[in-house]
């Protein structure tokens, strides 16, 4: 099966997305990074398969993914759940959040984040934020 995670191949562009974060990115980075929620370590731009997600923690092998307008077209919707079927198959977990979330709801989307890593398994469904 080969390198499952960060494969050498995406290292540019890995570095380049963590430079150049979304605001969404950023704000939420700054409420997970360092184990500031729940005492977990959360990967940003993370390599996995081909893909590349946002926000990746490994100890309970969830995935958190923020779309902006981009994807909410046809086409992206279609990527976006082949993506997550990939995801699933690998065991892990995806959560979805629109920017605007982020935006305009940061506190409750904390709350969530909190009450999901505090169940003992995460549902094993797709799970999408608004």
């Amino acid at each position: 099966m080969g390198q499952l995670f960060n494969r050498k191949h995406q290292g540019e562009k890995r570095k380049r997305l963590r430079n150049n974060m979304p605001e969404a990115e950023r704000v939420l980075w700054n409420h997970i990074r360092n184990k500031k929620l729940g005492g977990l370590r959360f990967r940003r731009q993370v390599g996995i398969g081909e893909y590349i997600v946002d926000f990746y923690c490994p100890q309970l092998r969830i995935v958190l993914e923020l779309d902006g307008d981009s994807h909410f077209t046809k086409e992206a919707v279609v990527y976006d759940n082949e993506r997550n079927a990939y995801m699933e198959s690998l065991g892990l977990h995806v959560i979805r959040y629109t920017n605007d979330r982020i935006k305009y709801d940061l506190e409750r989307v904390i709350e969530e984040l909190k009450q999901i890593i505090s169940e003992p398994e995460p549902s094993p469904s797709l799970r999408r934020r608004g």
